[in-house]
């Protein structure tokens, strides 16, 4: 496939203007105490589904042959991409296929079924969900919608990068760098399309899922066996060609974080900002919080999802209270 490019993504804005929500970018004096420097919150948590995912979703169903689309689509994910693929499938009226790990939060799963897509839990890693996808696509001839390695998913994804800049700058901003969550790397490819050439773009991943670090280092794709963590989005076996493409040619540096930083950080954005966040959306915060980690007087991070079950919110705020 052709790697995508930033006209990709300002198209990719322009189909999807009105189709999903342009998200606040939200300021929190407390937390820009707490890290010395000014964050400029892009709030992906209030997207469509709760998450990123929507924009790549929706990007990806509207570019199909509407004839290939009416044979529905199948997808595999942990969670958020599973949802907007659902989302967006049930908003052109054709069926969805999804394929979640056994271990996917049951507030993934069940926000899945309620779209009305069909769910079918299938082992840990995303290897055995796609195995069981193109099997999947064999009987129906429906159509993949990749994750993060296709592009038209990672020009939909980019589009929220390039609203954070846009209202940065409106409001008389220019961001110094820009802090990106990595899973499979569709976000932050798309981010790294979108920014303008000044902007240093940071990725960050947890402590034992950090394929796009090592890649980056090594200059080839490495492949992880992901680590426990409690950002469950951010557990790929390894980033995507594509992705890693985009990324290796534009990073400034790519991050990790551990659980005992995620978590403080999930609550300090419900306690200080009032922002529902998962941990894996909260992980760029979570650098950001340690002081110097990023250069730059003023920093964007997106907050890549707000999908988190209401105990385990309960748990990691009544933990820093």
């Amino acid at each position: 496939m052709t790697l995508p490019e930033r006209a990709d993504v300002i198209a990719a804005a322009g189909r999807l203007a009105g189709q999903v929500v342009r998200t606040p970018v939200v300021r929190c004096a407390a937390l820009d105490e707490l890290a010395g420097a000014e964050l400029w919150l892009k709030a992906e948590n209030l997207q469509l589904v709760g998450a990123f995912k929507a924009r790549g979703a929706l990007n990806s169903l509207a570019l199909l042959d509407p004839a290939v689309r009416a044979r529905g689509v199948i997808t595999y994910s942990s969670g958020n991409h599973a949802q907007a693929v659902a989302m967006a499938a049930r908003r052109y009226h054709v069926p969805a296929d999804i394929f979640m790990p056994v271990d996917a939060p049951h507030i993934k799963v069940a926000a899945v079924k309620r779209m009305g897509a069909r769910v079918t839990l299938v082992g840990t890693t995303s290897p055995e969900r796609h195995e069981a996808a193109l099997a999947r696509q064999r009987e129906t001839g429906a159509a993949i919608i990749e994750p993060f390695d296709h592009p038209h998913t990672i020009a939909g994804q980019g589009t929220a990068t390039l609203e954070l800049v846009e209202d940065a700058a409106a409001a008389g901003a220019t961001l110094d760098a820009l802090v990106v969550p990595v899973g499979g790397g569709g976000l932050i490819a798309g981010a790294c399309l979108a920014a303008p050439p000044e902007l240093a773009v940071f990725g960050v991943e947890p402590v034992g899922c950090d394929s796009m670090g090592q890649s980056i280092r090594r200059g080839t794709i490495v492949p992880v066996d992901p680590g426990p963590t409690l950002a469950d989005g951010l557990k790929p076996t390894r980033v995507g060609e594509l992705t890693f493409a985009i990324a290796r040619a534009r990073l400034a540096g790519c991050e990790t974080v551990t659980d005992e930083e995620i978590a403080p950080a999930v609550a300090q954005l419900a306690l200080l900002a009032k922002l529902v966040v998962e941990p894996s959306g909260a992980a760029g915060v979570a650098l950001a919080l340690r002081r110097g980690a990023v250069p730059g007087r003023r920093i964007g991070v997106i907050l890549s999802g707000g999908n988190i079950a209401p105990d385990r919110l309960a748990a990691l705020v009544s933990q820093q209270v």
